[in-house]
């Protein structure tokens, strides 16, 4: 089953039963590498091939709209001898992690799992150990991780609880739960809030077919998630995964199961984690046997590492620049990857290309790379017009999964038994301080109490040894009076005796 590019020295048609084989699109930009995608997913869409494509710029949305003829696209057709070229339009899924132009694209904590959050947080072994608590811990509890509060308010429970915890599963550094919870929160502010959740993608919706057996294509508006490196490696590795795990080994069908695409990978690349790079490399070595193929687009294919290009057997080469001795040598690099056709300069080709015309290096039947080929490729049957918000409303509105995934689902989970756990054991211990501090009170009063009596009775005391001193000083004197008038009296008497 082959699929028709356009015009080499005969009609060029790539094996279809060569693309899980994956390739790579490059080009200066405007060369045309943007028209070979859209190419390559009609054909692909036309045979009930699905594709998966990270929409960088915005400009692949228009595969939902039927094209219309201008003067460039009749000489194309006319110099590539087509006739009777319709225009139509292909099914499309939009997807967007952010919810802003497709499908909420979402995925719980629980499916991730702590590996592939290890990896893309770049944790070491004993935070990844950790990791691994936290979601055994999470399990024993019955809680559910489902979004990034899960994860956090797990983590909170396990430094407030880790000197127990240490007993069962060792010892559990502080510092070791700080720096996760500091990783986590750079990934909030990339967007984690709005990937992790539910409903989780189900890997299906990537691989429908429509009525007319027709693959659908997935686009992703990458727009901004491109520019949040940490949060697309996890939704890359995630996706991945999940394709490795649910599909089964075919080895090498008639045509691909699926083909994903990745505009502008330059940039994934210039940001990309050593985690992802191994897993991804991993990745292209082994799910081909799944039938499923990828393809980078970039400015230069060179900006896509030695370990993965090594693996990329079709290649299309649009136009390349070099005005300087450094592109040059470049230029030259990559003609000399490719396998010499001695009705060409393979150097001089590239650097002369015109727009719209590519270099093809792809495989034969026996797995042997071909001779590279100049190739004239076809306009596309969809639009290039960019879509109106209606349009956008129609896409995702009408979507048969748009009720799927429209409204997040916030069950109970970690974060919310967690906080009423909190919340308890802040009300017990506020419950707790209420009680001490009335006890405080209570005996502060009866030591005040108990402090008035005994100065009260010392007071008494006071008075009664005021009164005491009074009492004995008027005896004293009524008794020396006595005393005195006694002695006259006596005195007196014996006077007068005398």
């Amino acid at each position: 089953m082959d699929i028709f590019l356009g015009k080499g020295d005969n009609k060029f048609y790539l094996k279809a039963s060569k693309l899980n084989q994956h390739g790579v699109i490059a080009g200066a930009t405007g060369s045309g590498k943007t028209v070979t995608l859209k190419v390559i997913c009609e054909e692909l869409s036309q045979i009930g091939v699905p594709t998966f494509l990270a929409d960088v710029k915005g400009d692949l949305v228009n595969l939902s709209k039927p094209g219309s003829p201008n003067e460039n696209i009749n000489e194309r057709l006319s110099n590539i001898g087509i006739e009777d070229f319709e225009y139509t339009s292909y099914p499309v899924n939009l997807w967007d992690v952010y919810g802003e132009a497709g499908l909420n694209l979402r995925v719980s904590i629980s499916e991730m799992g702590p590996l592939l959050l290890s990896q893309v947080l770049e944790l070491n072994d004993t935070q990844e150990g950790i990791l691994n608590i936290v979601f055994r811990l999470a399990d024993e509890k019955g809680l559910l991780l489902l979004d990034l509060k899960d994860l956090k308010s797990m983590l909170t429970y396990l430094y407030d609880n880790r000197s127990e915890v240490s007993k069962n599963y060792g010892n559990i550094s502080a510092a070791s739960v700080s720096a996760i919870q500091r990783k986590l929160l750079v990934l909030e502010e990339e967007g984690g809030d709005d990937f992790f959740g539910e409903p989780s993608i189900d890997i299906r919706d990537f691989l429908d077919i429509d009525q007319s057996g027709r693959g659908y294509i997935n686009i992703l508006n990458s727009k901004k998630l491109i520019n949040k490196p940490r949060l697309y490696s996890i939704f890359l590795l995630y996706l991945f995964s999940e394709l490795f795990e649910n599909l089964p080994e075919i080895g090498n069908p008639e045509k691909p199961v699926m083909v994903f695409f990745f505009d502008e990978a330059h940039l994934l690349f210039d940001n990309i984690s050593k985690a992802l790079l191994e897993k991804l490399t991993m990745v292209v070595r082994l799910i081909r046997s799944k039938g499923v193929g990828i393809f980078f687009i970039s400015q230069n294919p060179l900006d896509i590492p030695d370990v993965i290009s090594s693996q990329l057997a079709t290649k299309i080469i649009h136009q390349l620049r070099a005005f300087s001795p450094k592109e040059t040598a470049l230029v030259k690099e990559i003609a000399s990857g490719l396998r010499e056709n001695e009705s060409l300069n393979t150097y001089e080709e590239i650097l002369n290309l015109a727009t719209g015309q590519a270099l093809i290096q792809t495989l034969e039947e026996k797995n042997i790379p071909t001779k590279v080929e100049k190739v004239l490729i076809r306009p596309p049957h969809s639009s290039f017009d960019a879509l109106n918000s209606s349009d956008f409303d129609y896409l995702v509105k009408g979507n048969r999964s748009y009720k799927k995934y429209v409204d997040l689902i916030d069950r109970e989970s970690a974060y919310e038994v967690l906080k009423e756990k909190f919340e308890e054991e802040e009300l017990e211990k506020k419950k707790k301080e209420m009680e001490e501090e009335l006890l405080k009170k209570k005996m502060e009063e009866e030591k005040e109490r108990k402090k008035r009596e005994k100065e009260e009775e010392k007071r008494i005391k006071e008075d009664r040894k005021y009164l005491d001193k009074g009492i004995d000083s008027v005896f004293g004197t009524i008794t020396r009076t006595i005393g005195r008038e006694i002695a006259r009296g006596i005195l007196g008497s014996i006077k007068k005796h005398r």
